[in-house]
């Protein structure tokens, strides 16, 4: 029987860990549920060396068309099985049409949508099994299926518009970083032999320029594994509990791309949970499945702290705003939606708002970056220039002095 490792945090937001034994992964999930843990990752334990397989995964892209045409063969009147059936021969990825065949036989077994879907929780995520479950109680899952397609457009959108403002000063720093070093491996060394048989006494500047062009040149491959290993390291402490969360703190307070991902996340936040919500998916529920889908572990802590909070008695408002995390006109819109009845909409308000606030955002970071980066590579090129013209400006003025 195999053998489950699992992280996961308790309603209190406390971080827990472990190993549980069960037949099958659903059967575990279900098991810490009732134990009231929130399940954050779930693998089995490895048996030892196996040949790495394709993943097969299904992207954003993949689920939103699927989700599109389901909801089109659902409204035009196909029956359900029918309607799995045609996605399934028309899939282009083997791995996602299996799976699709798989639900087929389920539900032709019996089973309703949402139990099928769930016994491949690697494809199908929680929110989009809770949204197809109310779908089906409530006899409207053309129109649950339509708000989950959209849903999944513009979670892609979003995500794609932050990665690129993540993307963008990465490659812009990744390429000065290697128009320097091409300076100082292959330009400069060229100037050095000049410079020897010069003999006379060097400017500082072109001493240090020099220094460093011999250690990158002599000691290359320690930059390389130096790099190689951070990189490596802050990959394997964002796995931790500790770490994910110490960097996810850094990324929020950074100047100007912090902005970005605060917005993203509040965007995220509200579409996900507005969209739960008007699918008829309790509070409490959606907040569970909210927390998870966040992308930010402060945002995520700062979401189980409220549904703590709520379980007691409490409003959404209130806890939100104790967190600090939420800026104050979200809380306060929140706490709006509240009292009017009408928390869904007010969600989905806040949702359009941030991700136009995002957008601007992306537009803002990146006219920042371009002209601050024109002027470091200016400033670190003309620097290295001055510092090698400097000698020869030197033996000018003591020829024409002679």
């Amino acid at each position: 029987m195999p053998v489950y490792v699992w992280k996961g945090r308790t309603m209190a937001g406390e971080s827990q860990a472990g190993e549980v034994t069960f037949e099958r992964q659903e059967e575990a999930m279900d098991f810490l549920r009732k134990k009231r843990i929130m399940v954050t990752s779930m693998k089995e334990k490895s048996k030892g060396f196996k040949l790495p397989l394709p993943a097969g995964g299904v992207s954003t892209k993949d689920m939103a068309i699927f989700t599109r045409q389901f909801a089109t063969m659902i409204s035009a009147g196909l029956p359900l099985v029918q309607c799995l059936d045609i996605l399934a021969s028309q899939t282009p990825k083997p791995a996602f049409a299996k799976t699709i065949a798989d639900v087929t036989r389920e539900v032709e077994a019996g089973s309703t949508l949402a139990d099928a879907l769930g016994k491949h929780r690697k494809t199908f995520d929680d929110l989009f099994r809770n949204m197809i479950a109310a779908g089906e109680a409530g006899g409207i899952l053309d129109d649950i299926l339509m708000r989950l397609a959209q849903y999944i457009e513009k979670a892609d959108a979003l995500k794609r518009k932050i990665q690129g403002a993540m993307i963008y000063p990465a490659v812009v720093l990744t390429v000065a970083m290697g128009a320097t070093a091409f300076m100082l491996i292959f330009i400069i060394p060229t100037f050095a032999k000049m410079f020897t048989d010069f003999g006379g006494e060097l400017p500082l500047p072109t001493k240090i320029v020099l220094e460093m062009s011999n250690i990158l040149r002599g000691y290359w491959w320690v930059a390389v594994i130096g790099i190689v290993a951070t990189v490596i390291g802050i990959q394997k402490w964002y796995t931790t509990d500790v770490g994910q969360k110490r960097i996810d703190q850094f990324l929020l307070k950074m100047p100007v791309l912090g902005d970005v991902l605060l917005k993203g996340s509040v965007a995220r936040f509200t579409r996900t949970l507005g969209t739960l919500i008007s699918s008829g998916v309790p509070i409490l529920s959606g907040l569970e499945i909210t927390a998870k889908t966040s992308g930010n572990r402060v945002i995520s802590d700062a979401i189980l702290q409220a549904r703590a909070a709520i379980r007691e008695g409490e409003t959404v408002g209130a806890p939100l705003k104790a967190s600090n995390v939420f800026p104050p006109m979200v809380v306060q819109m929140i706490s709006v939606g509240e009292q009017t009845g009408a928390l869904d909409e007010m969600l989905t308000k806040i949702a359009v708002f941030y991700e136009a606030e995002v957008d601007q955002a992306v537009d803002n970071l990146t006219s920042i970056i371009e002209p601050v980066m024109i002027v470091v590579m200016g400033g670190i090129v003309g620097g290295m220039v001055v510092a090698m013209y400097l000698p020869m400006f030197k033996l000018i003025s003591v020829v024409s002095g002679e």
